[in-house]
């Protein structure tokens, strides 16, 4: 899996590939870890960083959204967006997502049903 962190305060990277309000950068790492073997593509743009302020939807969609819709023209792996939000995931999964990856165990059931409502996978 290629974590790809749209995030100016990514622990992994340190927001290097992150340039609103250009996708460009992002997309081109996500496309250089799938040129390197990545089977999956993680697109999240809210840090789990404990010190880091939350998001609101809006924000974390402004992030992502961009990023899965140019990504999904361009590679056949699975994208999957990294949130917990329902309308982040909902958007992503509209403009080319197939896999939520909620690493809030789930506490937000409608993200269950949303993810059917697409067919798409759920990470819980």
């Amino acid at each position: 899996m290629g974590i790809v962190n749209a995030t100016p305060d990514s622990f992994l990277d340190g927001g290097q590939h992150y340039s609103p309000p250009d996708p460009g950068p992002t997309v081109d790492y996500a496309l250089k870890l799938v040129s390197e073997g990545a089977d999956i593509l993680d697109i999240g743009g809210e840090t789990a960083q404990a010190t880091s302020p939350v998001l609101s939807p809006e924000e974390e969609a402004r992030r992502v959204i961009p990023v899965i819709e140019r990504l999904a023209k361009q590679v056949s792996v699975p994208i999957s967006v990294d949130t917990y939000k329902y309308q982040v995931a909902a958007k992503a999964l509209d403009v080319g997502a197939s896999i939520v990856n909620d690493t809030s165990g789930l506490t937000d059931p409608k993200l269950g049903e949303l993810a059917a409502r697409h067919r798409a996978a759920l990470v819980v």
